[in-house]
């Protein structure tokens, strides 16, 4: 085994502190609803969503045969990014801001999706789904440099796309899920309690803590800093 093969946070749940005094009835509502969100569309179209689940592995690497993050605790667990994406277009909950190079929450997401597709259709003949990793990723990269000019871009530049709103949904969609705070060891929201310890190497009794090398040592320390959590 490698280092890979060890979680940097072994044994370590965020969730094993929803129902002690640091989150309240509001925090747990917020939470639940992220980890209940259903799998599969509720605005995009069947075509959109394929290429909106690819764009989401390509940005966010995750386990490849893990279970889902809602579903099941054990296990690598995967994250059910393009559902988050998805939603925040179902519910059209835009940030408050936006660039001013880009259309509204939506329509971006509509044209950009659709955009993707042609482009990969214009090189490889075919969906952008349906490309191997090595593409995804070569046509993706191409986007991130403003080299994609198809008119079904309808003028919005690419590269803004991606950076403005793809990488901005995307990573904010999977750093949202309590899956994503357990694997790097973010305690989550500390609301009402807050935190306690901010001193530097110091961690509240509900944080996780991180194995520095692969012994068992350091691997049983980590485990018991979760049998803590209060």
């Amino acid at each position: 085994m490698n280092a890979h093969d060890y979680p940097p946070y072994p044994g370590y749940d965020v969730l094993a502190k929803r129902d002690t005094p640091s989150w309240d009835d509001a925090t747990r509502r917020v939470i639940d609803a992220r980890m209940s969100t259903p799998n599969a569309a509720r605005f995009l179209g069947p075509a959109q969503w394929r290429t909106l689940v690819a764009l989401c592995e390509c940005v966010i690497a995750q386990p490849q045969h893990g279970t889902p993050a809602a579903q099941d605790a054990h296990g690598p667990a995967r994250v059910s990014v393009a559902a988050l994406v998805d939603g925040k277009l179902f519910d059209n909950r835009g940030d408050g801001y936006r660039d001013s190079r880009l259309p509204p929450l939506r329509e971006a997401w509509s044209i950009g999706l659709a955009a993707l597709d042609v482009e990969s259709q214009r090189e490889a003949h075919a969906p952008f789904a349906d490309l191997d990793a090595a593409r995804r990723h070569a046509l993706i990269e191409r986007m991130q440099r403003g080299e994609l000019h198809s008119r079904a871009w309808q003028g919005m530049p690419c590269d803004v796309f991606f950076a403005k709103r793809a990488l901005h949904d995307i990573c904010a969609a999977f750093y949202s899920h309590p899956a994503a705070w357990s694997a790097i060891g973010f305690g989550g929201p500390a609301n009402p309690r807050g935190y306690v310890r901010l001193v530097a190497d110091r961690r509240d009794p509900w944080e996780g803590i991180e194995a520095i090398d692969e012994s068992d040592a350091a691997q049983a320390a980590a485990r018991r800093g979760n049998d803590h959590v209060r």
